[in-house]
């Protein structure tokens, strides 16, 4: 999961920096059309990043809400990840 989100990470700062670098190459452009799309993909840029913090938070807040009930209920959450994973494997075997 770690390697996932440090692959999503580093793909969102590659794109990050490339429209920066695409901004940075249009700055002397004066066309209408070119100010408006840098605008929007200033704009963009920043609505993208208020959204990945705002995940990122919420995903934090969640992984620590499960950590602190699975730590205050350990039986009862060993017993549902039991279930959770019979149900699932009679499923997958059921669709083979």
């Amino acid at each position: 999961m770690k390697n996932s989100t440090a692959e999503t990470e580093n793909e969102m700062a590659a794109f990050a920096s490339e429209a920066r670098v695409l901004l940075a190459a249009t700055a002397d452009a004066a066309e209408e059309k070119v100010v408006e799309a840098r605008k929007r993909v200033s704009a963009a840029l920043d609505r993208g990043r208020e959204l990945y913090s705002s995940a990122r938070e919420m995903a934090k807040e969640g992984a620590e809400c499960a950590d602190a009930r699975v730590r205050a209920h350990p039986y009862e959450a060993a017993v549902i990840a039991f279930g959770l994973g019979a149900v699932l494997g009679c499923l997958l075997v059921r669709r083979n």
